[in-house]
């Protein structure tokens, strides 16, 4: 009675979330049926610490040291220039991150196992006589008899090649207790009918911004680089969401 009970509550569990995706996917079939002939539409500018599931950067920070002057002298000690430049250095400043990512991978295996196992018992002597005492029938010489035989091979390959060089302006969000900075920037371009989508986001040190106030992506540390699309031609190379409610239930 328990069994059956847990396996009607997974069933209903199962059944509750295809109910679910279906309704959202019927909502997002209700807006992009009000979006016919229209183009995608672009997000407004807002700020990134408003957004829900924002959350401050914490990092290991070293010891405050006191700022100390020299006597007669208008140099502080650890300043990290003498003239004030027009770089990035707090809050609400702009910066470009000039985005340079070039990755290639290429990898191969292959695996294969086999294993043969047999099990044969069985009884030719029973006290030194050919028969069952009584029965005076022939002794069994298979008692158990069991076989088995696997077989597993698999193989894999991946060649990827990426490349994605273009800049976009971040903000500052955060001052970190050590000076360094943390940035985002998001950048949306409408082509047609298709919007493509750039985030950058990461932490940087003031030393790193050149001259002319940009930085290279290969000096943002934590760096959380993101470069999609959506709309029409978006929705045609995914998959419907039937197609990708069965890929996640079926278990073959």
């Amino acid at each position: 009675m328990k069994v059956t009970f847990m396996v009607a509550s997974k069933m209903l569990r199962g059944v509750s979330a295809i109910a679910l995706l279906i309704m959202l996917g019927a909502c997002s079939s209700f807006e992009r049926l009000a979006q016919i002939g229209e183009p995608p539409p672009l997000s407004h500018p807002e700020n990134p610490t408003t957004r829900p599931g924002y959350k401050p950067v914490q990092m290991p920070m070293p010891a405050l040291q006191p700022a100390s002057y020299n006597p007669n002298s208008l140099w502080r000690n650890g300043s990290r220039a003498f003239f004030k430049d027009q770089r990035a250095n707090q809050i609400g400043d702009i910066l470009t991150v000039k985005v340079n990512f070039s990755d290639k991978a290429n990898i191969a295996n292959e695996t294969m196992r086999a294993r043969v196992n047999k099990e044969d018992s069985g009884v030719d002597n029973f006290l030194g006589k050919q028969k069952l005492p009584v029965l005076n029938s022939a002794l069994p010489t298979r008692i158990f008899t069991a076989d088995s035989n696997s077989l597993s091979s698999g193989s894999g390959a991946v060649q990827r090649q990426e490349a994605l060089t273009t800049n976009v302006a971040g903000v500052v969000t955060q001052v970190l207790p050590n000076g360094n900075l943390v940035i985002e920037g998001r950048q949306e371009v409408r082509v047609n009918f298709e919007v493509r989508e750039l985030i950058v986001a990461g932490i940087v040190r003031p030393e790193d911004i050149e001259s002319d106030n940009t930085i290279d992506s290969s000096k943002i540390a934590q760096a959380r680089i993101s470069y999609g699309g959506r709309g029409q031609l978006t929705d045609v190379q995914q998959p419907r969401y039937g197609q990708q409610v069965l890929d996640v239930l079926l278990p073959f």
